[in-house]
């Protein structure tokens, strides 16, 4: 599926800053995040071997901003900026992000730090897709 207008590179971009905050982002909460995860070191860094992951990781940040670039064109003409794609990201976040995260993780009994952190996680992907994709354009 193409939509028109959509300036891929933008897309490519919003996908490899938002990745690259991902990383900083855990890198700093690594340990918070471990224990509200209820994991330990030693589980977590045999999974860090696996390339799987971060392609799956990589593949979902590009449609993450895909999908956001198509919402931020709906804005109109001359409207793609930092500010409307950081607007458009947040409520991308509170409307669909957050809320499922919350509910997955009250089912799934899981700590609220760990809602709290992968959903600052997700939020600061999204507001940085947004300003990414606002200040390339459509």
């Amino acid at each position: 599926m193409a939509f028109a207008g959509i300036n891929y590179l933008g897309v490519v971009v919003a996908a490899v800053v938002g990745f690259i905050f991902g990383g900083i982002w855990y890198g700093v909460l690594g340990k918070t995040w471990m224990v509200a995860l209820g994991k330990t070191e030693a589980e977590i860094k045999a999974r860090r071997m696996e390339v799987a992951p971060m392609v799956i990781t990589f593949v979902a940040m590009l449609v993450m901003a895909w999908m956001l670039a198509g919402l931020v064109g709906h804005f109109g003409a001359g409207e793609p900026t930092v500010r409307n794609g950081m607007i458009a990201g947040a409520c991308v976040w509170l409307g669909f992000v957050i809320t499922t995260q919350v509910a997955n993780h009250a089912f799934q009994g899981q700590k609220r730090m760990l809602t709290v952190i992968d959903g600052g996680h997700w939020l600061g992907v999204l507001l940085i897709q947004g300003a990414a994709i606002g200040a390339i354009g459509l």
